[in-house]
């Protein structure tokens, strides 16, 4: 969406750059394709941007550095902002702005760098492990620009403050690869997992002999499937022919809780948490609901 907030996170070497850098089209995707709309213009300050600063610019001024750029940005009230009033807010003072690029400090080439990235007015803001290249400062003055922001903001990291700071959505790269979504901030991440992690180790311990039950059941029908004599039941009928119904219906359900976790959460964690649940408990309903109609499928098949 065009203001999103979204935070990146995933241990080291998971793909979070290799994301990044095939969104920006740095690199190619080893299958498929990605597609960036016409409108689309992305700015990305990632984690060596201060070696895009090119030796011919050394003696530049700051201000014509900036001001090559653009004259002016535009905040998401349309008021304008000039290059210099971005300088002196990013803790360029005036002084300063008519100094050589090459007297910049390494960390104010970084500075220098994620202005001129702000200014050339992107609306898709990639921000790639900023708190390992941005002093305290500068991540202060950076936050507070954020929520001016005309735009959507991607931030990977692993900094826990700032993504609270920063962003209302989680995605997780998890086990085997998988990307998932959490809608908050990073706080309330850590606390779905926290409450997914009780639920899953309490769900464990109750259904662990179900399961077995459950495994015997169903060896039971396969090897009466397997004589050729088993045939469905007028209640299995009955039954095979609602479970399409149902399984439509438990889909539309859970799109309907999908939209309301993912496009509109509610404010209270706790509601967010109970359409979370909600979401979970409707996929294994689901997923039970056409186990269970392919059984009878099956059944059918041979009877027919």
């Amino acid at each position: 969406m065009p203001e999103d907030r979204v935070g990146i996170i995933g241990g080291n070497g998971v793909g979070k750059s290799t994301l990044m850098d095939i969104i920006t089209g740095r690199i190619e995707p080893d299958s498929g394709k990605v597609e960036i709309g016409a409108t689309i213009h992305i700015g990305y300050f990632d984690q060596h941007s201060e070696n895009l600063l090119d030796a011919a610019i050394e003696n530049q001024r700051v201000i014509e550095y900036i001001k090559d750029v653009a004259e002016f940005v535009q905040t998401s009230d349309g008021t304008q902002i000039s290059a210099s009033q971005m300088l002196e807010r990013f803790l360029f003072p005036g002084t300063q702005q008519y100094a050589p690029v090459y007297k910049l400090s390494g960390g104010e080439k970084r500075r220098l760098f994620l202005l001129k990235v702000l200014m050339s007015a992107p609306n898709v803001l990639i921000l790639d492990e900023p708190t390992n290249d941005l002093d305290v400062q500068t991540l202060a003055v950076l936050e507070e620009y954020l929520e001016e922001f005309n735009g959507c903001v991607i931030v990977v990291s692993h900094d826990r403050y700032f993504l609270d700071r920063t962003v209302d959505r989680i995605f997780a790269f998890e086990a085997v690869g998988n990307l998932r979504q959490y809608p908050g901030n990073y706080s309330l991440y850590l606390d779905y997992k926290e409450v997914e992690a009780a639920n899953k180790k309490s769900v464990e311990v109750e259904e662990k002999p179900k399961e077995s039950q459950s495994k015997q059941q169903k060896s039971e029908r396969v090897s009466r499937d397997k004589t050729g004599q088993r045939k469905l039941s007028s209640k299995e009928k009955r039954e095979y022919q609602n479970l399409e119904k149902k399984i439509a219906q438990l889909e539309a359900e859970k799109a309907e809780a999908e939209n309301k976790l993912y496009n509109a959460p509610p404010t209270e964690v706790s509601e967010v948490q109970k359409l979370h649940e909600k979401v979970e408990s409707l996929g294994q309903e689901i997923d039970i609901a056409t186990e269970r109609w392919l059984e009878l499928a099956e059944i059918d098949s041979m009877d027919n």
